[in-house]
């Protein structure tokens, strides 16, 4: 036998495949997962045909060929697209990202399985989102759906044993019971799913009244905030604001701030909330602005890092992707610089602001409750010598379909996404105290992917722009 790229027989949608040839001809197409394929082309020799499970074995040091959506691969030259193929972290993260999404927005378990999001029973909200094509989880991606939550959990209580194979297929353990056979039906030799089958058995029939009951799922390893609940409540608003919080004094207005540059075109503010001080800037760039912004820092998104102590690290509350680009990058930065200076009347020249900061959430991506500004002495923010971020410009740069919005935990409001807006809050107290009211969080994307600009502002470099005060409310 010898595997070779398919001819007469293509996949639709020219997704990746290998024909496998016999004496009489093609005997089908084999589809195979990202795993397969790497250690295909490292040389382990084998192929697998994910449907039917069974395994091909290869001939040493061939040649294989191998289409890939867009572009073709060939084993010489893997080590130079390995590193644009998803990894195994990669997988976890799409995993987790499903998990969180489920917790924060408490999603129907079953809904979220056939690609509908809808509330879980007894949420008076509407349903989220209604996408255009449902894209259903596999019983193979819930699978390892229930592996990810089950390792990360630590621990195993009576009622895990439902989502082992299925927690997110249907939250229940006569469908775990029905998965975890169709699993050994195509695997017979696995040994650790016939031990599921049997613990399955034995559960529905100690317990068969219970057996129905749906599940939420757990977050794993959690830090219990104080604050986790409203969190969830208002990411689930999409940023709506309920009536008993509307108030009179918010309005919308024309403003130049006193600035020359904004006088021929006054800057549209949208007044949300008094204590803390946040606006929304309506049209604050231009869709060329924003698609400038992204593709220059497209080539430099690395993972996100938050501060700890003196050093900055990855975090599981915060998942996304980050640049910096300075105003020497390009033209558009200059000028965008210019505008966030005549709107805030702040010093933004270097030090006393920090470069422009681009940021992608995809699918599943948040930053979970925090502070703009230091809440230690020891911060990393400290080391640019110009005190702490007196205030921030967060500018969004696209468009999301669902989720996404920006919850303010303690003022208890959320301002959705709005495209080429800029929404502007100070920090700072007038005293230097930093104010609490300010703890925010990036609510998950639900659907689509989210860029945001942030230009924050310290402190230094602004006693006539912003005086100090003594009073702790001002």
């Amino acid at each position: 036998m010898a595997l070779c790229r398919g001819g007469a027989a293509q996949s639709k949608g020219d997704q990746p495949f290998l024909a496998l040839w016999t004496p009489r001809g093609t005997r089908g197409l084999c589809h195979m997962e990202r795993h397969d394929v790497m250690m295909l082309l490292r040389g382990r020799g084998y192929v697998r045909n994910r449907v039917c499970g069974i395994c091909f074995a290869l001939p040493p040091r061939r040649v294989v060929t191998i289409t890939v959506p867009g572009f073709t691969v060939l084993k010489n030259g893997y080590q130079g697209v390995e590193k644009d193929l998803p990894e195994f972290e990669d997988l976890e993260g799409a995993a987790r990202a499903v998990m969180r999404l489920q917790d924060v927005y408490a999603l129907s378990v079953k809904g979220l399985v056939r690609g509908v999001f809808q509330r879980a029973s007894g949420t008076h909200l509407p349903t989220l989102y209604s996408p255009g094509h449902l894209f259903s989880l596999s019983a193979d991606d819930c699978f390892h759906i229930g592996k990810v939550s089950r390792r990360r959990s630590g621990h195993q209580k009576r009622n895990d044993l439902t989502f082992v194979l299925s927690l997110f297929q249907a939250g229940n353990v006569s469908y775990a019971l029905s998965l975890s056979r169709e699993f050994l039906h195509y695997d017979p030799s696995n040994k650790r799913v016939a031990r599921n089958v049997l613990k399955y058995e034995k559960l529905l029939g100690e317990n068969p009244d219970g057996a129905e009951a749906e599940m939420m799922l757990q977050r794993p390893n959690v830090t219990h905030l104080e604050t986790r609940d409203l969190y969830e409540e208002l990411c689930q608003t999409l940023g709506s604001r309920p009536t008993q919080y509307q108030s009179p004094d918010l309005h919308c207005s024309y403003e130049t701030n006193g600035s020359p540059f904004l006088i021929l075109q006054p800057i549209k503010r949208e007044l949300i909330q008094w204590q803390p001080y946040v606006a929304l800037f309506h049209d604050f760039v231009s869709d060329l602005e924003a698609e400038t912004i992204k593709k220059l820092a497209a080539p430099w998104l690395q993972r996100s890092v938050v501060a700890s102590g003196e050093k900055q690290q990855k975090a599981d509350y915060r998942i996304s992707k980050s640049a910096w680009l300075k105003e020497t990058v390009d033209p558009a930065i200059v000028s965008l610089d210019r505008r966030i200076a005549a709107l805030t009347g702040l010093n933004i020249r270097s030090p006393y602001a920090e470069f422009l900061q681009v940021v992608n959430y995809g699918l599943g991506g948040h930053y979970e409750p925090h502070f703009d500004h230091a809440t230690s002495r020891k911060s990393p923010l400290y080391r640019l010598k110009s005190g702490n971020r007196i205030a921030t410009v967060m500018i969004y740069l696209s468009s999301v379909e669902a989720g996404g919005s920006t919850a303010f935990i303690y003022a208890n409001f959320s301002v959705p996404v709005v495209k080429n807006a800029a929404l502007f809050w100070w920090n700072l107290h007038r005293n230097g105290e930093g104010n609490d009211n300010t703890l925010h969080a990036g609510c998950p994307v639900l659907a689509g992917d989210k860029w945001v600009a942030n230009k924050w502002i310290h402190e230094y470099g602004q006693e006539f722009q912003r005086p100090c005060s003594s009073d702790p409310n001002d």
